[in-house]
């Protein structure tokens, strides 16, 4: 112990010397590194409430009370503070007897002069004989994605009621990492609830229903269970009625530009061959004449056979047609065709020329699934731009897509348990899981013109 106290006090004094920049040499990239520590880590017997750490060199302590984890979960945040070379966390809870404590720095600690982070750093003590030395490790995925959320994390109750995840803090809580991943060490051997929850507001408890939550259907054995996958959702939220309102609709100024104005989701003036066509407006169409409305050939020879709609918000004219691939087309709108809830209205006639795109524009996708399980219902799902682009029942081996937009895709796997064709949430009261959607880390590069292909083995993505 006095060797101890020698090393903490040369430290110490080493520190008080004047700081001199470094003039030269290879950028350090080196972290922080423990000299010292009072108590010793992973001393046992511990019966005070100060612990002192002392590094090799310089550091700062980021932003302590959101960054540092204590296991168990203290009742009083402990005060933790970073000067020159040291250290310095004071403890206010009274500890328990015969109880593992670990203190989890995260990215907390890092140098001064070149700020490299001190990763993964933790500090164990125990109040008795020995320290616990069970752990548990798993991973959370998002249910109606299959990707991670790692401002999620984990927790673990003793308290085996259903209510407690929502009023009590929980015995341990750890952060995920960036894959999604947890580890629980240092634990005390028994029977918990595992949860994963979106701690919006820092109480570690589940009391808003529009949080992501994840659970088990039973407790785990500490000790003997040690990992799973856990699948978070958000529980569906009842529609509630838009509130009424008695303000009238804006109008227009005098002297203001009343011209109805509206865009197009045309494609460097080339139609989409998989697409409807559609103008889009500022505000609401309040009256559209359809009979001043006419879509052309080329040669301004009326086409029939397309179906005009507006769309719920009324913001949106959709005109739906069999596209033929490199073809002219022309929507000719007349004066008057349209009045918006502005009393904005079309001044003169306009006439829009486009080109539908050539099917080498596009690519096709040869797709073979292997190991179809049909009680779990998959469905494949070809996602770009945070979109589903394709939505297919695997309920055959092999499938052709004809024509497909070319650019990356993410794949993922709908496993639809109740055959309904679209994902479904959880609900953690009624302990019901959600719907799991599985994403594959390769991607698929879809190319025009060419024949892509695309293989799935269920059995590696389940």
């Amino acid at each position: 112990m006095k060797l101890i106290h020698c090393i903490i006090l040369a430290a110490f004094l080493s520190s008080c010397g004047q700081q001199v920049a470094p003039t030269g040499g290879p950028r350090d990239s080196i972290p922080p590194k423990l000299v010292a520590a009072l108590p010793e880590y992973g001393a046992k017997n511990f019966k005070g409430n100060k612990i002192t750490l002392v590094f090799d060199e310089y550091i700062t302590l980021e932003n302590p009370y959101e960054k540092l984890t204590y296991s168990p979960i203290p009742k009083s945040n402990p005060n933790a503070e970073g000067k020159l070379k040291t250290i310095t966390i004071k403890l206010k809870d009274t500890l328990e007897e015969n109880t593992t404590y670990r203190i989890d720095f995260g990215e907390a600690i890092k140098d001064i002069n070149e700020n490299n982070i001190l990763k993964d750093f933790s500090y164990t003590f125990s109040t008795g004989p020995y320290l616990d030395s069970a752990f548990f490790t798993g991973k959370v995925i998002i249910a109606a994605t299959g990707k991670v959320d790692s401002t999620m994390i984990a927790v673990l109750h003793r308290n085996l009621d259903d209510s407690s995840v929502a009023k009590e803090k929980p015995r341990y809580y750890t952060r995920l990492k960036g894959d999604g991943s947890f580890l629980f060490s240092n634990l005390q051997p028994g029977r918990y609830n595992l949860f994963a929850i979106k701690d919006a507001d820092g109480g570690k408890k589940y009391d808003q229903s529009s949080e992501l939550i994840a659970f088990l259907n039973s407790p785990i054995n500490i000790g003997t269970d040690t990992s799973t996958v856990l699948y978070a959702f958000e529980e569906e939220q009842e529609a509630k009625p838009a509130p009424k309102s008695n303000s009238k609709p804006a109008t227009n100024k005098k002297g203001e530009d009343k011209r109805l104005r509206f865009n197009n989701n045309l494609e460097g003036g080339r139609q989409d061959l998989l697409s409807t066509f559609i103008l889009t407006t500022e505000h609401p169409l309040k009256k559209v004449d359809s009979s001043k409305i006419r879509f052309t050939d080329k040669d301004f020879k009326a086409i029939s056979g397309f179906k005009l709609d507006k769309d719920s918000t009324g913001k949106q004219l959709i005109i739906q047609y069999p596209w033929t691939e490199n073809t002219a087309y022309n929507l000719i709108l007349e004066k008057d065709f349209a009045l918006d809830s502005m009393d904005n209205k079309s001044m003169k006639t306009d006439t829009i020329g486009f080109t539908s795109k050539k099917e080498s524009d596009y690519g096709s996708i040869d797709i073979k699934i292997s190991n179809i399980d049909s009680n779990l219902h998959p469905i494949l799902l070809l996602i770009k731009d945070n979109k589903i682009v394709l939505q297919q029942q695997a309920k055959q081996e092999k499938y052709k897509i004809k024509l497909f937009n070319p650019g990356e895709c993410q794949i993922s796997i709908l496993f639809d348990v109740n055959n309904n064709g679209k994902w479904d949430t959880g609900n953690y009261w009624k302990k019901l899981q959600p719907e799991k959607v599985v994403a594959r880390k390769q991607t698929l590069q879809i190319r025009a013109n060419w024949d892509n292909e695309l293989r799935i083995d269920l059995k590696d993505i389940q």
